[in-house]
């Protein structure tokens, strides 16, 4: 090995050992638990905490549109919210609750 400077040798292990502490952080990076939420097109939210999947919930939106075969008291419960009709002076009747009418909702935070 005539010609091979101690820099060199010396940049040829610190390269081995940078590439081998990459490698490493990398594979504990890949292999933590973690916490992630994923949201399908309905009202569930699936958590994700240390590989097992747990479904809640999720609290309607703040501006709902009533749909078909709906009552005040269904939406009431689907919602978390049993003040819909205090919350919504437009409502003269909650009896006369009609596919389309926008109320306003305001849903308990759920843990």
């Amino acid at each position: 090995m005539a010609g091979v400077s101690s820099s060199m040798i010396l940049a040829e292990h610190v390269s081995w050992y940078s590439t081998l502490l990459l490698a490493l952080m990398l594979a504990m990076n890949c292999c933590e638990p973690s916490d992630e939420v994923y949201q399908d097109a309905g009202q569930a939210v699936w958590h994700r905490s240390g590989g097992e999947f747990a479904n809640k919930v999720r609290p309607c939106d703040e501006i709902y549109v009533v749909r078909e075969g709906e009552t005040l008291h269904t939406i009431s419960e689907k919602c978390g919210d049993p003040y819909i009709v205090e919350e919504n002076p437009h409502i003269h009747d909650p009896d006369d609750v009609f596919p389309g009418l926008v109320i306003r909702i305001n849903p308990f935070k759920y843990s």
